[in-house]
């Protein structure tokens, strides 16, 4: 059994827990849980093979109930083992049972690659400009602006917070566009390129149109 994260599954699951990932407490530790829907199914193998020498079981499907539409949904699942390097995060990222964003999330969120799986779970873009989000919601104001600060501080990336319907979101401008996505460019998996408004490698913009946000 793994006892140390090795800097990729540390990158990775800093991406994760900002976007989709769950630390479940248990009676001794913590355990990471992974879930996707059925057409992230990708994206949830792609982490998984990345974080399985911390799994038992590989991915599963399960049935969700949404409690608001009372239907039934299968999306894909897998959890690591409980260990105390999971506690650890759990005592960084949860408070009261609730995630949070910590005070010194600039000293936690350094790396492209975990900012590049933050966006790859809760990340889009705007169709009618260059502009992207990431959605940001479950988070106060005040995570948000930690969140903004350190995009700031350690990638160069200027952001605003904007309230949209049921709460605040990051918002990442036009202008700024081009310089996020060649940083987070590299780790993109290609089934989630389309999230993408600029791609670096053809030096090329997305074409826009007055649709909806792309999101998942």
């Amino acid at each position: 059994m793994a006892i140390i994260l090795n800097q990729e599954e540390y990158d990775i699951l800093i991406g994760a827990i900002l976007g989709d990932a769950h630390l479940r407490k248990l009676k001794q530790d913590v355990r990471v849980e992974i879930v996707h829907s059925i057409k992230q199914r990708r994206y949830l193998f792609w982490k998984y093979q990345k974080l399985k020498r911390w799994c038992r079981a590989e991915p599963h499907l399960v049935k969700f109930k949404d409690a608001r539409s009372d239907k039934e949904y299968l999306q894909w699942r897998f959890q690591t083992l409980s260990n105390k390097i999971f506690t650890d995060l759990w005592r960084m990222f949860y408070k009261n049972g609730t995630k949070i964003v910590p005070k010194n999330i600039v000293e936690i969120l350094k790396s492209p690659l975990s900012l590049a799986v933050w966006f790859m779970d809760d990340g889009g873009r705007r169709n009618d400009s260059y502009g992207l989000f990431l959605n940001t919601l479950s988070f106060s104001k005040l995570e948000q602006k930690r969140l903004s600060e350190c995009l700031k501080k350690n990638f160069k990336i200027n952001s605003r917070i904007h309230w949209i319907t049921d709460g605040y979101r990051l918002y990442i401008p036009s202008s700024e566009a081009k310089r996020f996505c060649t940083i987070i460019h590299p780790y993109i998996i290609n089934e989630l390129q389309y999230k993408l408004p600029y791609n670096p490698v053809t030096t090329s913009f997305a074409r826009l149109n007055r649709a909806r946000d792309r999101n998942f």
